[in-house]
């Protein structure tokens, strides 16, 4: 492997941002343009497809790579993808629009944020994409429920998105695919593990995190600031807990701490393969895929997010997966475990749920120091306290 790092998905990374040329052409023409508002979503893949995040998409998907990526899980040049990249509307506000011609893109305020170049209007079939994505059609998955609430139409072509700009909570840890790539590049970091999380890390996440950064340079951590479901944690909170889990218990050096502004889909294993190829974009090469990667419910199988890797030849999706076992505290061993490492049985183990964790926050009860961090879990109870 080069100095130069991983290739991003498709072998160049995309920059869909607009030039201050460009802006000001775009914006000389905003009262001209038919207008369609977007989603928190559709307003975080646009940033997404904007910085580079998902390459080699330009834009939102055409039918053909649509199909074939809720089929086959590649798109049609036979490259690996797992989740569609679409923008649906209703039949009123697709009709007028014409191929060829251009889109204004607004925010949920109402600001305009981007310019789709519309190639395409198409029907898709709503059914089929939720049992393939989400292998479910049950309206009170978050992902379905998302699918099924949209408009029946989708609207392609490339995108521009009009400007960057910082992010209103963290700044500092916005590093687009770009800077990240430079970033471990200057640290001389050749391999770097991303780790995916929407929740605070606990010692077990700890302990995977660290079994991963003894082989590798460094470590991008990576969790996910887009659009989540109601009681997840708030961002800011699970900010902080990162923050205090790297000034006390990460050698500093070796980490990245960085945002993801996608949107949650929980699409289980297909999003384990799509957050694995979003951090290639970054600039990763190895990435950690845990027990139930982007779960919810019961809807997936204890480890399907680690096999569905094994749908694709070695080496084709550019980015090595590391899968890890559920890790525990083993009372036995006095250490965090798996059940590849700590030789006792199941009373020997302290594994908590997240679910459980929550629900001793929220009685002001701290989790025990073998499942969080005691700095970690006083600010959590901390902030469950003040918002109840």
């Amino acid at each position: 492997m080069s100095h130069h790092g991983i290739a991003p998905h498709g072998g160049q990374l995309i920059n869909r941002i607009a030039t201050a040329a460009e802006r000001q052409e775009f914006l000389d023409q905003s009262d001209k343009l038919p207008r369609v508002q977007l989603d928190e979503r559709a307003t975080s893949d646009l940033v997404m497809i904007a910085i580079g995040a998902f390459s080699p998409l330009n834009g939102f998907m055409e039918q053909a790579d649509y199909e074939n990526v809720v089929d086959k899980m590649r798109l049609v040049n036979g490259l690996p993808w797992s989740i569609p990249i679409t923008l649906s509307v209703s039949e009123e506000i697709a009709d007028p629009l014409k191929e060829g011609s251009w889109v204004r893109l607004d925010d949920q305020e109402g600001n305009f944020i981007g310019v789709l170049e519309l190639t395409q209007k198409y029907r898709y079939n709503k059914a089929h994409e939720a049992v393939n994505v989400y292998k479910t059609d049950e309206i009170k998955h978050p992902g379905v429920k998302v699918v099924y609430e949209q408009g029946p139409i989708n609207l392609a072509g490339p995108i521009w998105l009009l400007e960057r700009h910082p992010h209103p909570l963290f700044p500092p840890y916005q590093i687009d695919p770009a800077e990240s790539r430079t970033m471990f590049q200057e640290k001389g970091w050749h391999t770097v593990v991303g780790f995916q999380t929407r929740n605070p890390i606990h010692r077990a996440h700890e302990y995977i995190i660290k079994c991963a950064l003894e082989i590798v340079d460094g470590l991008f951590l990576h969790p996910l600031v887009g659009a989540t479901k109601s009681d997840d944690i708030a961002a800011d909170v699970r900010m902080r807990c990162y923050e205090i889990m790297l000034e006390n218990y990460f050698p500093q050096d070796r980490v990245i701490l960085a945002i993801n502004p996608a949107a949650m889909r929980y699409a289980g294993p297909r999003e384990a393969i799509f957050h694995a190829l979003v951090r290639k974009n970054y600039g990763c090469t190895h990435f950690i895929v845990g027990r139930d990667h982007a779960g919810v419910g019961d809807y997936y199988g204890t480890y399907d997010a680690q096999y569905i890797f094994d749908e694709f030849e070695p080496g084709e999706m550019g980015i090595t997966p590391m899968m890890f076992e559920h890790a525990f505290y083993c009372t036995r061993t006095e250490q965090m475990a798996t059940t590849k490492t700590s030789p006792s049985g199941p009373e020997e183990r302290i594994h908590l749920s997240g679910t459980k964790v929550r629900e001793m926050l929220r009685n002001g009860q701290l989790p025990p120091k073998e499942f969080s961090r005691p700095l970690v879990a006083a600010e959590l109870t901390k902030a469950m306290q003040i918002s109840g």
